[in-house]
This record gives C-alpha cells, sequence and structure tokens, in this order.
C-alpha cells in the first residue's frame, strides 16, 4: 500500500486539509521565530541585523517548505506537529551556534581550532538533514516495509557500531568517530534509529516467548533462562562498546531503549528489574576501569573541586567544564541575560557540542530552559501517542523505540550538563552542533512521520477497520469509532 492514496471522503479530505494547515501555520511561527533570534543576537553583539538575515531566512523557509511539501504529498494523515518541532529545534540550534561562533571567534585567538566557526557546517548538515526525511518518506510508502530488513539491518548496525573502536580515533577521551579526510562521521547516532528497527522487528515475532515467567526473584517474575538470551546479548553488546569506546551515553540509549521496548511488548517487571541490575554492574565495572569514564563520575560527585590546588583535587578530575556549566544555569536566573550576553566559551570545546543547553539556561534562563525541554516533550509525546494509536503490532514498536529514543537522550544529555547524572558526551538532538546527529535524529522523525501517516489513515477508516485508538487520538471525523 502507498502512503500517498487519497481518500474519496469529503469529511475525511476536510479534516486532513485541516491538519496540513495547522501544519504549514506552525512551520511559519517556527521559521519566524528562528529568523528573530538570529536577527537579536545580530543586534546585541553588532548593533546591526545580520548580513546573512536573508539567507538564513531562506534557506530555513525553503527547506521547512519543502519539507511540508513532501508531508502533503506522502503522509498526508500524519500528526501536524511532529515536523514544526523538528524545524523550530533546528532554527534554535543554528541560532545558538551561531551566537557562539562570534563567542569564541572574540575569546580566541585565530589560530585556535575553537575560534572557527561551525553554524555554515551545521546549516549545511542540517539541509541534508531535511534531505534524508525528505528521500524517507519518498521511498518507505509504508513502515512495514522495514520489517522485512530485521536482521539485515541489525548486522549492519553492529558493524557500524564496531567500526571506530577498530578503525576510529581517540577523540576528547572517547573513539565514537570515523574519520573519512576531513569529514567526520558517528555511526553511533544512525545505529540508535536502526536498532530500534531491529528491536520492534524480533519483539513482534518473538513477543509470547519472551513474556514467559520463570523464576520469582525478591518476589520480580525474571524471564525463563532461554528467554533471556537477546537481553544477555544486547547487555554485553553494550558494555564492549562503553568499555572499547568509553561512549557511555550511546550504551546507555542502546541498551536502555531494549528495556523499554521488551516492558512494551510483554508488560513483565522482571525484565526491567534484570535490565536494570546489568546496566548498573556493567556500568560500575567500566566506571571504575577506564579513567576517561571514572573522571567523569568524579567531576559529577564533585565539579567544583577542580578549583582546588591540584595536588588536594580527587585523582583523576581535570576538566572543570560541569562547574561551569553550572555556574551559566546560575547566572541565567529566571529570564537568562538574553541572548549574545552570555559567556559560555569559558566551558571551552564542548561549548556547542554536548553543553549547548547550558547557553540555554544563561541567556533564555529558566523559563527558556523549560521551554526548549518542552518541546523535547512534546516530540516525545506525539511519537508515544502515534504508538497508541498506529494499529499494527510493529508499528506501535518503533514508534514507542524512537521516541522513548528521543527521551532518553533528552534526559542523558541535560540530567550530564545540569549535574543530575555524570555526563556521558551525548549532544542534544538538532540543538547541538553535530551533523551525524542532525541526520540520523531526521530520519528519525520521518519514520514517526511515517508512522503516525498510517495511524492517522487508520483512524478514518470504517469501524472494522480502525482498532486500537485512544481519546487522546480521537477521530473528529467519526468519533463514532471509538
Amino acid at each position: 500500500m502507498r502512503g500517498y492514496r487519497w481518500s474519496d471522503d469529503p469529511a475525511v479530505r476536510r479534516w486532513v486539509a485541516r491538519r496540513r494547515n495547522a501544519e504549514s501555520v506552525l512551520l511559519l511561527l517556527a521559521v519566524a521565530l528562528a529568523t528573530g533570534g538570529h536577527a537579536v543576537v545580530g543586534l546585541t553583539l553588532e548593533e546591526a541585523v545580520p548580513t546573512g538575515l536573508p539567507a538564513y531566512c531562506g534557506a530555513l523557509g525553503g527547506a521547512a517548505l519543502a519539507a511540508h511539501l513532501a508531508v502533503r504529498r506522502f503522509a498526508r494523515y500524519a500528526d501536524p506537529l511532529l515536523l514544526p518541532v523538528t524545524v523550530l529545534l533546528i532554527g534554535l540550534g543554528l541560532v545558538l551556534i551561531d551566537r557562539l561562533d562570534h563567542d569564541y571567534a572574540l575569546h580566541y585567538a585565530p589560530t585556535n581550532y575553537q575560534s572557527l566557526p561551525l553554524a555554515p557546517d551545521q546549516a549545511i548538515w542540517a539541509l541534508l538533514g531535511v534531505g534524508a526525511l525528505l528521500v524517507t518518506l519518498v521511498v518507505i510508502h509504508h513502515h512495514r516495509i522495514l520489517q522485512r530488513y530485521t536482521y539485515s539491518g541489525m548486522a549492519v548496525a553492529m558493524a557500524l557500531l564496531m567500526a571506530p573502536a577498530l578503525f576510529g580515533a581517540d577523540v576528547y577521551g572517547a573513539k565514537r568517530w570515523i574519520t573519512f579526510g576531513s569529514l567526520s562521521v558517528q555511526p553511533g547516532e544512525f545505529v540508535k534509529v536502526m536498532i530500534v528497527v531491529f528491536f520492534a522487528g524480533y519483539l513482534t515475532a518473538n513477543g509470547d516467548a519472551l513474556a514467559l515467567v520463570g523464576r520469582r526473584f525478591l518476589g520480580f517474575p525474571l524471564p525463563r533462562g532461554r528467554n533471556a538470551g537477546p537481553v544477555l546479548l544486547v547487555w554485553a553488546v553494550s558494555l564492549v562498546v562503553l568499555f572499547y569506546e568509553r561512549d557511555l551515553g550511546t550504551s546507555l540509549i542502546f541498551f536502555g531503549v531494549f528495556v523499554v521496548m521488551l516492558y512494551i511488548a510483554t508488560r513483565r517487571t522482571g525484565w526491567v528489574v534484570l535490565g536494570g541490575l546489568m546496566a548498573a554492574v556493567g556500568t560500575v565495572v567500566v566506571a571504575t576501569t577506564q579513567p576517561h569514564v571514572k573522571a567523569r563520575v568524579q567531576a559529577w560527585l564533585d565539579p567544583m573541586a577542580v578549583f582546588l590546588p591540584e595536588d588536594q583535587r580527587p585523582p583523576g578530575l581535570i576538566s572543570d567544564q560541569l562547574a561551569e556549566s553550572l555556574f551559566s544555569f546560575g547566572a541565567g536566573g529566571l529570564t537568562g541575560s538574553g541572548l549574545g550576553q552570555g559567556h559560555s566559551h569559558m566551558i571551552g570545546f564542548a561549548g556547542r557540542s554536548d553543553y549547548i543547553l547550558a547557553t540555554v539556561g544563561e541567556e533564555l534562563g529558566l523559563v527558556g530552559t523549560t521551554l526548549v525541554l518542552l518541546l523535547y516533550v512534546l516530540l516525545a509525546q506525539r511519537g508515544f501517542a502515534t504508538a497508541l494509536a498506529v494499529t499494527d503490532p510493529f508499528g506501535k514498536l518503533l514508534a514507542a523505540g524512537l521516541s522513548t529514543v528521543v527521551a532518553l537522550q533528552v534526559f542523558i544529555v541535560a540530567g550530564g550538563v545540569t549535574g543530575l547524572i555524570p555526563l556521558t558526551g551525548k549532544a542534544l538532538p538538532f540543538l547541538a552542533q553535530g551533523g551525524s546527529s542532525v541526520v540520523a535524529n531526521c530520519l528519525l522523525v520521518a519514520l514517526l512521520i511515517r508512522i503516525s501517516d498510517a495511524a492517522g489513515r487508520a483512524a478514518t477508516q470504517p469501524e472494522g477497520n480502525a482498532t486500537i485508538l485512544t481519546a487522546a487520538v480521537r477521530d473528529p471525523v467519526r468519533p463514532e469509532i471509538l
């Protein structure tokens, strides 16, 4: 079934038109907010509107228009909020990175690599990400096509996941990148999407067997030993990735999303208990054996100790980034210092990537930080709503898994930057600098749009064809379906 087949029902056509028109209005608002932010930064830093403002507005607006037209043509039943939230986050990320480029150029020597502008490259990657979104919508007519590639996709994902350990370079204490000349790619960003596809396909086929209960431990039902093999395998692979690549963030997302999807598929708390225990054991082992991970844990336990005399600091504590990040949040207060008036360059090389949320906290304050986090909450919520609305088990698990990836990554990054949990080195989706991240997350959103198109299509079918709908996604055309 092709995803762009149109309905003959006039009521359905009107309902779909309202959704797409709402999406177009929200996209205009998103582009306007991002353009306004870019203008404010220019007026603050240079007391003039940036000369590149028309090009920025045209590029972002053109990308948003192309994506909107693709959704109208190939996924017209899709959720109207997914694309506008994505465009707004991309636009805000470009504003922040451009603002930080000025700050780093001002405070670092021209010969220092940190003074190099990153916003132009990020804008190119953002356009490539939107292009990947368009191609995905055109090529993948229905999300169930992906179920055919459950195991072949997993094999490719495992090869990509291990590639940095074999061929990657050690950068800032972790091996997450593969370099091709001047181009560097982070395979883990794409693996997180591919691994969800595998989990959805595997659990759809084996969910009943995994739901069987074996022994009980402290009152919790645990799965049977022979059915725990997949979890043990994922735990082992996650531990290998963490140990050799020292990539705590990818490992937590990789393992966490599988445990969540296992629980969704089986509704057995034993999987959560077993997964949590294994994740804790693996993290403790690596944190005590890998100096890079151990230093991050030490910085989390006492971030201000870095300002002590060197002979009084805890062993391995050398970075002041978390301390500077906490200073940024404290300086921002409730409403922030204003765009362009912060000092995030003091965080160092990670200010435009891992710690970009600290710039939000300093310049937009608690209010701005809350609004940004609520955008991510909205993105994840629409994904989970799609999982509830779509009618096939594979689509449910796929949408839930992709939404879990977004939620987990935002929690891990925001928790690390604010000192809630140890820093893991991941980047906020769309907001932080990173080409692999923005392209991979655009692919993630494209799949959510495709699944939500199937869910919206099912909601407009006659009663016998529409199942598993909730009041949260009630069909205004045929409310009797519910």
